[in-house]
């Protein structure tokens, strides 16, 4: 017979993004008794890579469990990160780690585009997630269950529709305009006053500095937006490539599963505050996939992320 007064174990989902990680607690039954907020991740294969996802878990599990007022220990915990790929060796890695970490033998690491179609759709359901934040990826799933990613390759060769790819290519502009290959615009000096450069030889030294990186670039991307709504042309080229780039991977997954009119969730910091990227996006998903359907998910990546908790400790 069970002990009625024995502590109920609990799960965790984190979703470990570049900038920041997420984790959330949750009873067996579901339900959700806090979260925190951590340090984000970096890929694996980086020289800081393991410590900084290492980190990452503890962090935002040491501010969920404040949150949730929880001292009880995990029964089992589920991990989305960005640049863990399937049946990679970084998934291996990342699953050591994530034991020793928590503590824990029932954990399952994996994409954090995994955990969000996970948590964006019903069991089963067919559907497509983009995700654009720092990163950019879409995958998606039919109704017999195969899966299909595009893009997502890693920041230095394919950041296409994420905020990184929008501020390096904005801060890129501005040296053609500092040595005279382009006309200045506004948003030379907004990029340059914002990292506090005077000079193009500056910018080089900054940008090549290991802790300025993809978030160096992807905070930029805001301000490119603001840019292009202002009316700068460049900067409208850049939003304009950036959301054609979206609309693309999730054309390329949808012909890839065979997805006549996919049901579309949007997950990211870039895609849903960049009005510019997230109109482009729409505008040539309309003409390229006309029977796409933007829904709003059922849960987010931790979401996602809790209920592969879940199946572990069933």
């Amino acid at each position: 017979m069970a002990d009625r007064n024995a502590p109920e174990l609990i799960l965790a989902g984190f979703d470990a993004g570049q900038t920041h990680t997420r984790c959330r607690l949750a009873l067996a039954d579901g339900r959700v008794i806090g979260q925190g907020e951590g340090s984000g991740v970096s890929h694996l294969g980086s020289s800081d890579g393991p410590e900084r996802f290492a980190e990452a878990l503890r962090s935002s599990l040491t501010a969920a469990r404040q949150n949730a007022a929880a001292t009880t220990a995990l029964s089992a915990a589920a991990i989305g990160a960005s640049g863990i790929e399937q049946g990679s060796p970084s998934q291996s890695l990342g699953s050591c780690l994530a034991r020793q970490t928590l503590g824990l033998d029932s954990v399952v690491v994996t994409g954090d585009e995994r955990t969000a179609l996970a948590g964006a759709f019903a069991p089963g359901q067919p559907g497509i997630v983009l995700i654009s934040g720092t990163g950019a990826i879409a995958v998606g799933r039919d109704s017999s269950g195969r899966h299909h990613r595009c893009a997502g390759w890693g920041w230095l060769v394919d950041g296409v529709g994420s905020a990184m790819d929008i501020g390096r290519d904005g801060l890129a502009l501005t040296l053609r305009m500092a040595d005279g290959r382009l006309p200045e615009t506004a948003l030379k000096q907004v990029l340059w006053d914002t990292l506090g450069v005077r000079q193009a030889h500056e910018l080089k030294a900054l940008v090549v500095d290991p802790q300025f990186g993809a978030a160096g670039f992807a905070r930029l991307a805001p301000l490119v937006s603001t840019q292009a709504e202002a009316g700068d042309v460049h900067a409208i080229q850049v939003l304009e490539n950036a959301g054609g780039e979206l609309a693309l991977m999730v054309e390329g997954v949808a012909r890839a599963l065979d997805l006549k009119a996919p049901a579309l969730c949007c997950f990211g910091g870039a895609i849903s505050h960049l009005l510019p990227l997230q109109h482009e996006m729409e505008r040539v998903l309309k003409e390229r996939l006309p029977g796409v359907q933007q829904v709003q998910p059922q849960g987010d990546a931790c979401t996602g992320a809790l209920l592969l908790a879940q199946a572990l400790s069933s």
